[in-house]
Order: C-alpha cells, then sequence, then structure tokens
C-alpha cells in the first residue's frame, strides 16, 4: 500500500450520522475473504435500487463529486467492525475519512488499512459539509504529519489527533 504524508483533494461529502459498517458494505458481502470488487459494493443498498439500477440522487453517482476524502457525519463506523468496509472504501479509492466521532475500532483498523480516519470538531465538520456540498471543486489539504486539515478556499483548517 502507498503511504502519504499530504492529500489535496476534492471531497465527497456525506452528511449522515451513525453509518454503519453493514452500510458501508451490507453484509452479505462480508463472508469474502478478498477485496476483490468490494468497491463496486460500497455502500450499495443507498448506490443502487431494489432492482439493481442506479440510485441517481445518492452522491457516489454524481459525476461532480469525487476525490480521496469522504466526509460523512458523525459516528462514522459503528457497529460490528468489517475489515471489508474499510477495504471496500479504500478500493473505491478514497484515503482519508472526515467525521465527529467515530468508531474506535474502525478507526484502528483504518490506520492499518492506509485510510486515515480524521476527527474533527462537530463544528468545523459542519463547515467542510456544507462548502463541500455547495462547491464540489472545493479542495481541502490533510497533512499527516501535522495532523491538521485545511479548506484550501478559505485557509480555515483544524488540527486531528492520531496517536
Amino acid at each position: 500500500m502507498v503511504k502519504f504524508n499530504k492529500i489535496l483533494s476534492t471531497a465527497v461529502p456525506l452528511p449522515i450520522e451513525n453509518i454503519t459498517t453493514n452500510q458501508i458494505i451490507p453484509a452479505q458481502f462480508l463472508k469474502t475473504s478478498t477485496r476483490e470488487g468490494l468497491e463496486k459494493k460500497l455502500f450499495k443498498d443507498w448506490r443502487y435500487h431494489n432492482d439493481g439500477s442506479v440510485n441517481d440522487d445518492f452522491i457516489l453517482n454524481k459525476d461532480a463529486y469525487f476525490g480521496k476524502i469522504l466526509i460523512t457525519g458523525n459516528n462514522f463506523g459503528c457497529g460490528k467492525n468489517h475489515k471489508n468496509a474499510i477495504w471496500a472504501i479504500h478500493d473505491y479509492g478514497f484515503r482519508v475519512v472526515i467525521s465527529s466521532s467515530f468508531n474506535n475500532n474502525f478507526k484502528y483498523n483504518s490506520l492499518n488499512n492506509n485510510i486515515l480516519p480524521a476527527q474533527i470538531s462537530k463544528g468545523f465538520l459542519q463547515t467542510l459539509l456544507k462548502i463541500t456540498t455547495s462547491d464540489p471543486k472545493s479542495l481541502i489539504l490533510v497533512d499527516f504529519e501535522e495532523q491538521i486539515v485545511t479548506l484550501k478556499d478559505t485557509n480555515q483548517s483544524e488540527k486531528f489527533e492520531i496517536n
């Protein structure tokens, strides 16, 4: 896996709180011991309708939103911790997940799988969600060594801690 010190990228805003690992990747895809194809299952129940057609209203299906950063609501990765959820996030292309809180096991396992869980305040999280939702081209700089997230458009920033 490729390590990084800084990432400058657009972001995908997903302002949903209490996202469980079973929502990240549905339970029927947890039995596999390989990573192959898991990126296609990321948020499957939200990305696709029951008949398999694409849900055009879901953020990952909108061409304007892309990047290496996923910004989510509070309490991301809660529930049972499944490595397949982290693999799906990584293999989809995300390298950073920003939230105001994470499940501890999810946070630990993310770091072990080259995903940075950057935990910031609820206030700064709301700012990032608002700006990236209204302007998909907004750039965010995540500096792993300095442990800081910066919204490049406004130069607003906040530190996060990684042990």
